[in-house]
């Protein structure tokens, strides 16, 4: 097996797509036992990760399971042993490298300095490692001392790799190997994530995947050319079975389908929802479902009913801006399909809270754009926003283009890689002052009240199921409640403004709901906190690293105790 070449993207052009296998995949044989080490590395603090409020849900310590390392240590031979871990959740020890022949890692771009720590310490123990994913699928450049990189999705790469470890084991190649995706499999052929491998009761949500890929080409966004237009599908029993093999790992409680846009094809959706209509119903509802779509899923109703009666009670939109013009500029045109806040109140009334993001520093921006979204939140009554910094992301169309005029910085001291056509500093100081005034507790508890009001109770009554109503989850309600009560109405910082909502729910019996407010909101207005003092990074995408970041990064580095 020799070296090869991956092409990158000129300034103009996108990467051809990759096929998918006609005949399906071929049965992998191994000729030797081979011990498997996946290792997924630790994502750093930021907005999404909702790291404040795990001490808030006992044995919470992460924010989603690693679905695509999930998948690929599913993919191995039965007759191989493969271990998880998720450093997330805990670090992968001295015992576990030593234990391994192969340590495989995948991530994304935020995470590039840790899969570079996981590779070195796997390095120092002898262990050759393998990596894939959507960071060095797009920039492989990032990594030039990996000894195998997986470029592109599972399929006849992912097969070249499996028979490298299976006759060389350990074996380090004398130059690094590059093995690129000819063709894909299927969707529909994908095994069943090793969800075997990991304690479901670690992680703030579930999450599982239907279909890859968005028909739209909004320029920021590297998902159509990583993974194409026209979305590929599972089946809803590959759904139904997934979630199956979840919950016996455990029940999060909530699942996200973390499909790039869940609507993207609509006709296949209209098909699955039955199926997890009847799989809610059989089993008695034991879990709320999510998504992210577009926002012009508003207006199709039929569907929007069916997602009520499955359970659905948040989605993610990407509003990005409410500034029509700003939409146009960057290829947002579905967005202006019918009135966003018409939009988000149709949501709305389905039950369905609306989770937004928002991009600060687009070139339409002026100095009265952080008011404007201020503006926007409090007619929304959106309790969530990701307020996120502009930041360019390799194999994009906004890529390209900046690249084509120069304006790229690739100072990783900076909040972003973009050069604003506004100044640097007032454009960061806007998203400042936008997201904190954003999560300012009166300001967000005012829009939770809101959802609490005019949202939840939209959506359907569902039963008193021995799912839902067991001894875990009374124990775990239990336990929700003393400390937020605690943490929150005895000893928080904005306990005045807490109980104003809380007395009224507590006298209505709505229990679930303000569990969902104290939760989601600590960590919101925690992190809007550190936002004020300068301690977040204003692109959740960027690789600054503040001294405390750097020092915990080089620390990774070093080898772990077992005994940790």
């Amino acid at each position: 097996m020799t070296a090869t070449t991956t092409p990158q993207p000129s300034a103009n052009d996108e990467l051809p797509l990759v096929p998918e296998m006609t005949g399906g995949r071929v049965p992998f044989t191994p000729q030797h036992h081979r011990r498997i080490l996946c290792v997924f590395p630790r994502y750093s603090r930021s907005f999404g990760t909702f790291h404040y409020a795990y001490g808030l849900m006992g044995t919470v310590r992460a924010f989603m399971p690693p679905q695509g390392i999930l998948l690929v240590a599913a993919y191995m031979p039965e007759s191989w042993e493969v271990r998880l871990v998720d450093e997330n959740v805990q670090l992968a020890t001295d015992a576990d490298y030593a234990w391994a022949d192969v340590v495989i890692t995948s991530g994304m771009h935020i995470q590039r300095p840790q899969i570079n720590n996981i590779n070195a310490i796997a390095h120092r123990h002898g262990k050759l490692v393998c990596l894939g994913g959507p960071s060095v699928s797009a920039c492989p450049s990032y990594y030039p001392d990996v000894d195998i990189l997986h470029l592109g999705e599972l399929g006849d790469a992912t097969d070249k790799m499996l028979a490298y470890i299976d006759e060389f084991g350990s074996q380090r190649p004398t130059e690094q190997m590059i093995l690129e995706t000819t063709a894909r499999l299927p969707l529909n052929e994908f095994p069943t994530p090793a969800y075997h491998l990991v304690n479901m009761r670690n992680y703030f949500l579930g999450s599982v995947q239907f279909s890859s890929g968005c028909p739209f080409r909004c320029e920021f966004c590297d998902i159509p050319e990583l993974y194409g237009r026209n979305p590929r599908l599972k089946n809803p029993q590959q759904i139904t079975a997934e979630l199956d093999n979840m919950l016996a790992s455990g029940n999060p409680g909530a699942v996200y389908f973390v499909d790039d846009n869940f609507i993207g094809n609509r006709r296949a959706v209209t098909e699955l929802l039955p199926h997890l209509i009847q799989w809610q119903k059989d089993r008695g509802y034991p879990i709320q479902f999510a998504c992210e779509a577009t926002l012009n899923i508003a207006q199709s109703p039929k569907l929007l009913e069916m997602m009520r009666e499955a359970y659905f009670c948040t989605v993610f939109c990407g509003i990005e801006t409410p500034e029509p013009e700003a939409l146009r500029g960057i290829n947002k045109d579905q967005n202006l399909s019918m009135p966003i806040l018409q939009a988000i109140q149709t949501l709305n009334k389905y039950g369905m809270e609306v989770v937004s993001g928002i991009i600060i520093g687009l070139d339409t921006d002026t100095p009265q754009t952080g008011e404007r979204i201020l503006e926007f939140i409090n007619a929304s009554q959106m309790p969530t926003l990701t307020i996120n910094l502009l930041h360019a992301l390799p194999r994009t169309p906004l890529w390209r283009r900046l690249e084509a005029e120069g304006r790229l910085n690739d100072d990783e001291s900076r909040e972003s890689n973009v050069e604003f056509l506004m100044p640097y500093e007032e454009v960061v100081e806007m998203w400042r002052q936008t997201i904190t005034t954003a999560y300012e507790p009166e300001f967000l508890y005012q829009r939770f009240a809101y959802q609490m009001e005019h949202t939840y109770p939209n959506r359907i009554a569902v039963p008193a199921s021995p799912a839902r109503v067991n001894r875990e989850n009374i124990f775990k309600g239990l336990r929700l409640m003393k400390n937020i009560l605690w943490n929150i109405g005895i000893t928080g910082s904005y306990r005045d403004t807490f109980w104003k909502l809380a007395w009224p729910a507590l006298k209505r019996g709505d229990i679930e709901g303000l569990i969902h407010v104290g939760v989601v909101g600590h960590h919101l207005i925690q992190f809007a906190q550190d936002c004020a003092r300068g301690d977040e990074a204003a692109s959740f995408y960027a690789q600054r690293l503040r001294d405390d970041q750097a020092k915990q990064a080089k620390n990774m580095a070093q080898p772990v105790s077992s005994a940790s």
